[in-house]
C-alpha cells in the first residue's frame, strides 16, 4: 500500500475533498470512502462496465482509474444526474421497457447511454450497441436495452 494522497475533485457538481492511498481506484474511493453506491464493483478489471462513471464528460471505468488522477476533474455518477431530463427519460424507458432485471449493469448502461444521446439525439440500433459495447448485461440481453435508449431519444426529441 502506498501512503495517502489528498486531493479535490468535483463529484456530482460539488467540490469534494478526498484522501486515498496513491494506488486506490476511483471505484474504491467512491464506494468505500465516500459512500456513493451508484458505480458497482463487478469484475474489477474494466471488462463489465458496471462501474462506469463520467470523468470530464466521458464514460470511464472507475475500477481502472486511480482516484488521485481525478484531482481537479469532474466526476459524475448516476446520483449526479438526479434532475437531468435526459437521464430521467432513460431511467423511465429502461424500467417501462423491461430493460432492467437484476439492475447490476444498469448504472453503467445509463451513464454510457446518456453520453451517446448527448452526442447523437437519434441513434441507430448499431450506434446504441456500439456505445454500450463495453457494458455487459447477463440478465436481460440487449434488445430491450437498445429499444429503451432509442425510446428515450425519441422522447427527448419531441
Amino acid at each position: 500500500m502506498s501512503g495517502p494522497v489528498a486531493f479535490t475533485l468535483d463529484l456530482d457538481g460539488r467540490s469534494q475533498a478526498a484522501l486515498a492511498p496513491a494506488d486506490a481506484t476511483l471505484l474504491t474511493l467512491l464506494r468505500d470512502g465516500l459512500g456513493n453506491t451508484g458505480p458497482k464493483r463487478g469484475c474489477n478489471q474494466g471488462v463489465c462496465g458496471a462501474c462506469t462513471v463520467m470523468i470530464d464528460g466521458w464514460p470511464q471505468r472507475a475500477c481502472l482509474t486511480l482516484a488521485a488522477s481525478c484531482e481537479g476533474k469532474s466526476v459524475r455518477t448516476l446520483e449526479g444526474y438526479g434532475k437531468d431530463p435526459l437521464m430521467q427519460s432513460l431511467q423511465k424507458h429502461f424500467a417501462e421497457g423491461g430493460a432492467v432485471q437484476c439492475g447490476f449493469c444498469t448504472t453503467g448502461m445509463l451513464i454510457s447511454a446518456r453520453r451517446l444521446l448527448a452526442d447523437d439525439p437519434d441513434p441507430s440500433g448499431d450506434a446504441v450497441r456500439a456505445a454500450l459495447s463495453g457494458n455487459l448485461c447477463r440478465c436481460v440481453g440487449y434488445r430491450k436495452i437498445v429499444e429503451a435508449v432509442q425510446d428515450a431519444a425519441r422522447e427527448a426529441g419531441k
